[in-house]
C-alpha cells in the first residue's frame, strides 16, 4: 500500500474509475446480448430498437474512453451488418 498521501488519493481515484468502467462494460455487453437475442427472434422492430440502444451504449463507452473509438465503430458496423442481413 502507498505511504505518500497523493499516491493514496490516486489509488482511490483509480479504484473508482475501475468500478465505473466495469459497470459501463457490463452494461454494454448486456445490451449487445439483448440485440443478438432480438435478432434471433426475427422481429425487425425489436431488433432495430435493440440495435439503436446498443449503438448508443457503444458511443457512450467510447466517449468515456472505456473502449477505443475504433472498437466501438467496428462493433456498431458488425451489429448493423447483422441487422441488415436479417432484413433481407
Amino acid at each position: 500500500m502507498a505511504n505518500i498521501k497523493s499516491a493514496i488519493k490516486r489509488a482511490g481515484t483509480n479504484e473508482k474509475a475501475r468500478l465505473r468502467n466495469k459497470a459501463v462494460k457490463t452494461n454494454l455487453k448486456t445490451t449487445v446480448k439483448k440485440f443478438e437475442a432480438a435478432l434471433a427472434t426475427g422481429e425487425a422492430e425489436a431488433a432495430q430498437a435493440a440495435y439503436n440502444e446498443a449503438a448508443k451504449k457503444l458511443d457512450m463507452a467510447a466517449k468515456k474512453n472505456v473502449i477505443h473509438k475504433n472498437a466501438a465503430a467496428r462493433k456498431k458496423s458488425s451489429l448493423a451488418k447483422a441487422l441488415n442481413q436479417m432484413a433481407k
